[in-house]
């Protein structure tokens, strides 16, 4: 293996570059570059959806999960069950997952099809970066990638202090909003679809009787985030 990784580097193979920005990212050397280039191919790139990197997102999701657990159970040894259940979902929900991917810089590494500006404005960078972590699981094992998770993604790019202090439960804060102003609120489900190999879900809210925003994510909670998140702001602007 390591005479494989000298000669790509040595020569002048599309991937001496990737494997040198894939060094800077995760803090070592790869040792089989073809799990990176599928964790960076969206599925709106290749042609067959096997190609994509849905099942290594599902892989790096789970092991994503995992860790963060482990982490904070340490880090906060009096805390309640349910504060430590709140931080690690602020941690791992998908638009911290988005904006660590995007300082990091994995939006320049990441395969799509650039023509669909939607793309570029969803989750798809954070949906990558959880692909990543599922390739270094299978490239270098769990110790490494626990490494990788605490001192490349957690430590360098999340500010717990301020994560502890701020208030993301969005559904929450539009309930409580709702009760203040004693307006009727529910959250509809307004289709179920398929998304690839996930099913991608879409809730919508409706303020006495009207709908005013919606959202859409890979399970209803999310996508009722997504959506009191919309309206909050929709809300603040009238």
């Amino acid at each position: 293996m390591r005479r494989l990784i000298n000669r790509i580097f040595n020569s002048s193979s599309p991937d001496k570059q990737l494997l040198l920005q894939l060094e800077h990212l995760l803090g070592f050397t790869p040792r089989h570059i073809g799990y990176y280039r599928l964790a960076l191919m969206h599925r709106s790139k290749p042609e067959e959806v096997t190609d994509s990197n849905e099942r290594l997102e599902f892989l790096g999701d789970a092991i994503l999960g995992a860790i963060v657990a482990e982490y904070l159970f340490k880090k906060y040894p009096y805390q309640p069950e349910g504060y430590l259940t709140e931080l690690r979902s602020k941690i791992v929900r998908r638009e911290t997952m988005n904006n660590v991917a995007l300082r990091m810089g994995l939006n320049k590494l990441v395969q799509y099809n650039q023509n669909d500006r939607g793309l570029s404005r969803s989750h798809i960078f954070g949906n990558a970066l959880e692909a990543l972590i599922g390739a270094v699981y299978l490239d270098v094992g769990f110790t490494k990638t626990r490494d990788f998770i605490l001192n490349q993604l957690i430590r360098a790019y999340i500010d717990l202090d301020t994560m502890e202090s701020t208030d993301t439960n969005f559904k929450n804060q539009l309930l409580s909003w709702a009760q203040r102003k004693n307006r009727t609120l529910t959250f509809d489900t307004l289709d179920e679809k398929m998304e690839g190999v996930r099913k991608l879900f879409t809730v919508g809210i409706m303020l006495d009787g009207e709908l005013i925003a919606s959202g859409t994510g890979f399970n209803k909670k999310e996508a009722g985030q997504v959506a009191a998140k919309n309206a909050l702001e929709k809300l603040e602007s009238i």
